[in-house]
């Protein structure tokens, strides 16, 4: 429940975080970015995950987040503008990561049984609330502000696993580009964008409508004639074909592979081949017509893509390691330079700091088992306890005891500081201090 605006400052968030924790039944406030919400059963927020808030990578000054946000928010700008000149794109690089439950699901049309809003795969204020788990939830909002084009670029929170190439928070580029029908048959104006057997007035229901056997079918939507859709894929692919050769290079080989969203029908994946890997990069697809309709457009179709800043940064910069981007040191930062926005630089590691490596296996409580127990809450608390200086979490053994029906887990947990070499002294700290938020978080107990 969001309630009324009050003001907090990042230092403050550990202590309403305790707050919160330390008082049972969870009807507690916690103040985000200038509004207090009440939490309850679903706040499933870390003072590690707020502290992440408002830090904005890609909108700092010679980050390579926010170099990858210019280069393809400047192809957009010369894609698409107007007989002056003008761009046709608006772009929101500022919106707030904190949304509504109905942003992030109902309005784009993902079921309530989707396993994408499980408490496990995302950061909860209470049911109401959460962070986005992606940009695409702005979607909406901002059609029904009469938007016809725009970029959403911004922070965007998952629960995940721990590895080089995943990090709780990440960035995304969103867009969305709707063309009416009287622009997009100017030269056939006998062609329309719907079948003649269909009424708009039919999806205007306020009722959820889920995803359903029918929306896999990759030809088109049941309410779109094949010319339209056509004329929209072409014009999507052509876009992105020429935006991802923009980043790296005309000699790229790409592919499109199909895909399913809930949100976009019929959909793809846009894979390349580099450093002789095949890579994805991004998902598109033409919006589904109920999320349009929705938002008061009418007689008119749109596409829609969602890709990852750090998967092409990472790629494009040969950086190794996803925590690299949260580094402050100078020895970093300094090797790119919004001078030469389009330069694709080559990250050169600072230097290879030894890992160290500890193992951990409990048995759980009696009450739970491998399926109810979620690997992502053990990895919210090493993020918690351990910070960026955990470089990886890996699942090592499961193991059910033969007579006493006992389940164990065992966790392999390396850890590397990326300025500095970490003695083994201090990874057995945090070792220890990680054992003992799990024990006293889950009841587990240590073998």
């Amino acid at each position: 429940m969001l309630l009324n605006s009050g003001i907090i400052k990042i230092k403050h968030i550990s202590q309403a975080f305790t707050r919160i924790v330390s008082t049972q039944p969870v009807q507690n406030v916690i103040e985000l970015q200038n509004n207090k919400y009440e939490s309850d059963d679903y706040f499933n927020l870390t003072p590690k995950i707020l502290s992440y808030l408002d830090m904005n990578l890609h909108l700092k000054k010679h980050h390579p987040l926010s170099i990858m946000r210019q280069r393809i928010v400047n192809f957009f700008y010369k894609e698409y503008a107007n007989p002056k000149g003008t761009p046709l794109f608006s772009v929101f690089d500022r919106l707030s990561p904190i949304v509504s439950v109905n942003q992030n699901f109902e309005s784009l049309l993902i079921p309530k049984d989707h396993p994408s809003r499980a408490k496990s795969d995302c950061y909860y204020i209470n049911r109401g609330y959460m962070l986005r788990a992606h940009c695409t939830a702005h979607q909406v909002e901002l059609l029904r502000s009469g938007l016809d084009n725009f970029l959403v670029v911004g922070d965007v929170y998952r629960r995940d696993e721990i590895d080089a190439t995943h990090f709780p928070v990440f960035h995304q580029v969103d867009a969305v580009r709707i063309v009416h029908n009287d622009k997009l048959f100017k030269n056939n104006p006998d062609l329309e964008i719907f079948e003649k057997n269909f009424s708009e007035n039919v999806n205007t229901s306020s009722e959820m409508v889920g995803s359903s056997e029918k929306c896999i079918d990759q030809v088109k939507q049941p309410c779109h004639t094949v010319e339209s859709v056509k004329l929209m894929e072409y014009e999507m692919k052509n876009t992105l074909e020429r935006l991802v050769m923009s980043l790296f290079g005309n000699q790229l080989k790409y592919r499109w592979v199909d895909a399913y969203f809930p949100f976009t029908q019929p959909s793809w994946e846009l894979e390349i081949y580099y450093n002789d890997k095949w890579f994805e990069i991004l998902g598109c697809g033409i919006m589904r017509n109920e999320i349009l309709s929705r938002a008061g457009i009418h007689n008119s179709i749109g596409y829609a893509f969602g890709l990852g800043l750090e998967r092409l940064a990472m790629i494009i910069y040969n950086i190794p390691d996803i925590r690299l981007f949260w580094s402050q040191d100078s020895g970093f930062i300094n090797q790119f330079n919004e001078d030469e926005l389009n330069k694709n630089f080559k990250y050169k590691p600072i230097s290879q700091y030894p890992q160290c490596a500890n193992d951990i296996s409990f048995w759980l409580p009696s009450e739970l088992n491998f399926e109810t127990f979620s690997l992502n809450d053990v990895y919210d608390v090493v993020r918690s306890v351990g910070g960026d200086i955990v470089e990886q979490v890996s699942l090592l053994d499961k193991f059910t005891h033969p007579k006493t029906g006992k389940n164990s887990l065992t966790f392999r947990i390396v850890y590397r500081h990326m300025e500095r070499t970490l003695t083994q002294e201090e990874a057995n700290d945090l070792h220890d201090a990680i054992s003992k938020e799990l024990i006293e978080k889950y009841n587990i107990k240590i073998r």
